[in-house]
């Protein structure tokens, strides 16, 4: 059986280039534990749908985050790139906007509140009767 993680490479990479945002591709690569190509492959794919820029200085590159961008699944596209970064133990530094706020509905305004067991559902027992 093969081992799993919560974050795919994609996040992964975000993550360090958060931190890092001179890494080289190498590096990540070696970080992460796949092979380079794999992570120019995810760089091209973050560029390309505008979470990342790269700037060429020197040798290297510097790589920016769009941190208003969305995360990209349905069901958590009322999070900020940013806010994700920093539930990662990411820090803004000085001079980084503030995080965006939310959109969508405004906090307590849920149509359904957890019940007893945590459940969303109204009047759910957290445990199944017994019938």
């Amino acid at each position: 059986m093969s081992e799993w993680t919560f974050l795919t490479n994609h996040a992964l990479v975000l993550s360090l280039l958060a931190k890092h945002p001179r890494i080289t591709a190498l590096d990540l690569a070696e970080s992460i534990g796949v092979r380079e190509r794999a992570i120019r492959r995810i760089i091209a794919d973050l560029e390309a749908a505008g979470y990342i820029k790269k700037k060429k200085e020197g040798r290297r590159n510097t790589y920016t985050i769009d941190l208003n961008m969305p995360l990209r699944h349905q069901t958590h596209q009322h999070v900020a790139i940013g806010n994700f970064l920093e539930a990662l133990a990411w820090e803004r530094v000085a001079g980084n906007p503030p995080p965006p706020r939310p959109r969508g509905r405004r906090p307590g305004s849920s149509r359904h509140r957890p019940g007893p067991g945590g459940t969303a559902e109204r009047g759910a027992s957290p445990l199944p009767s017994k019938r």
